[in-house]
């Protein structure tokens, strides 16, 4: 039916196009399908804030000059396999508040000009194995605000340019050992508000050029040693609203690089134990005297109440 519709609005149609930048604005316009006379030589199509529930498998391919796509804050729950095949100049995509529940094994794999991934405030409760391993160009990846309860292993491995990663407000529990490992160029690193138990020995030690790293509202109670001594760069870490365990003598780490950082990482001194609200920067020797050989919590490892601290680091590595 909009076949031979005007689509810019000087031809009484519903779009705002800009010849001279080769851009069309079809955002708020309450559309729920894509008009099909988008002219081939448009590079900026934007689509957002209307009510698209689903989009034809073909309803990009003829836009194969497209280097921003915007389709923020619409309805769509999947994304049909192909459906940004053609895209192969496309440098932006944003998602975003969407109600995307999955993503079909290689959707993003002809995309390898993409520099930004946008995917936030979506459904998405698991990622397809190497779904960004064709990206290759990626500097920022956003995953926030989803309901991801793990990460596959290698997931962002062939991210190496990536220098910003959102992944805070979802439900991760743990993460794969060596997650980070080849995303050395990375800024910003955000991980707050999941349910992190616990943190894999070396997890941060390649971010030798991160300067942020978000950590706020989990479930840590102790940082493995060493955790943060890799992290050369950096001038803000957020570890508020996190059980820390004071009473045992592996949090002096966390203390004393507290100390040592003070007044060259922001934030820092926001942490505090979990009993008794004191700042984890002044707990005392006396105050964390246990060995916690036996943590006497299930957080820290489900299956067991009996395991040392030390194997609990080291289980992460399986």
């Amino acid at each position: 039916s909009q076949a031979n519709e005007a689509l810019c609005k000087k031809d009484g149609g519903v779009c705002s196009c800009n010849n001279n930048k080769n851009s069309v604005d079809c955002s708020s316009k309450r559309l729920t399908a894509i008009p099909i006379n988008i002219p081939t030589d448009t590079e900026n199509l934007k689509l957002n804030y209307n009510k698209l529930r689903e989009l034809e498998p073909t309803a990009f391919h003829g836009l194969k000059e497209l280097t921003y796509l915007d389709l923020d804050g619409n309805k769509l729950q999947t994304l049909p396999a192909g459906v940004f095949n053609h895209l192969v100049e496309l440098d932006r995509l944003d998602l975003n508040s969407n109600k995307l529940h999955s993503l079909p094994d290689g959707v993003f794999d002809k995309l390898t000009k993409l520099t930004i991934l946008w995917l936030n405030s979506n459904k998405l409760h698991s990622l397809p194995n190497g779904v960004f391993d064709k990206l290759t160009k990626l500097t920022k990846l956003s995953l926030s605000q989803n309901q991801l309860q793990s990460l596959p292993p290698g997931i962002f491995d062939k991210l190496t340019k990536l220098t910003d990663l959102q992944l805070f407000q979802n439900k991760l529990q743990s993460l794969p050992h060596g997650v980070f490992d080849k995303l050395t160029e990375l800024k910003e690193l955000s991980l707050f508000n999941n349910q992190l138990q616990r943190l894999p020995e070396g997890v941060f030690d390649k971010l030798t050029n991160l300067k942020e790293l978000w950590l706020q509202i989990n479930q840590l109670r102790r940082v493995p040693e060493g955790a943060f001594d890799s992290l050369s760069s950096l001038s803000k870490l957020e570890l508020d609203t996190n059980p820390w365990d004071c009473s045992c003598r592996d949090i002096l780490y966390l203390r004393n690089w507290i100390r040592e950082k003070q007044g060259n990482v922001s934030n820092i001194e926001a942490a505090e134990c979990a009993v008794g609200n004191k700042a984890v920067l002044d707990i005392t020797e006396k105050d964390a005297a246990s060995d916690c050989v036996s943590p006497n919590t299930t957080t820290a490892i489900p299956t067991s109440t009996t395991t040392p601290a030390s194997v609990i680091y080291d289980d992460i590595h399986e």
